[in-house]
């Protein structure tokens, strides 16, 4: 085991999440202005590492392969305009699963991938993510 396989997880919370400048910048694809996010360091040293996020699940993909995991529940979540856009974040799963329903609020483990260029995907990803026991 290496070190990392031993260390705990970091335990986020969407305040922190939340807690981002913003940047315009023209998207050609778009031809046309955009909001990205600019990471403090406390956010930017967590990418790479393994945290744990509690939050409510939105089934995005019928293959259980993603979901995104919400702040809020949906009837108040990014999706339907009544959140910022670091409320959300894509959670790419190690296992399929198919079993995860709207608004389940449960506490997910994995690696965090840090997005500021990409408009297509929300600012946070966690990667090869498990549901943890919290």
């Amino acid at each position: 085991f290496s070190s990392f396989d031993m260390a705990p997880p970091v335990t986020l919370t969407w305040k922190t999440l939340e807690d981002i400048d913003f940047e315009e910048k023209f998207v050609k694809d778009l031809d046309d202005y955009m909001l990205f996010p600019k990471f403090p360091p406390a956010i930017k040293q967590l990418a790479g590492k393994e945290v744990e996020v509690k939050g409510y699940v939105v089934p995005i993909d019928k293959r259980g392969e993603i979901i995104a995991l919400s702040a809020n529940p949906y009837d108040a979540c990014f999706f339907c305009g009544k959140a910022g856009p670091a409320s959300v974040m894509t959670v790419k799963l190690k296992t399929k699963n198919t079993s995860l329903k709207l608004d389940q609020y449960l506490t997910f483990k994995g690696k965090l991938r840090l997005n500021d260029n990409d408009f297509k995907e929300f600012y946070y990803i966690m990667e090869e993510a498990v549901v943890s026991g919290k």
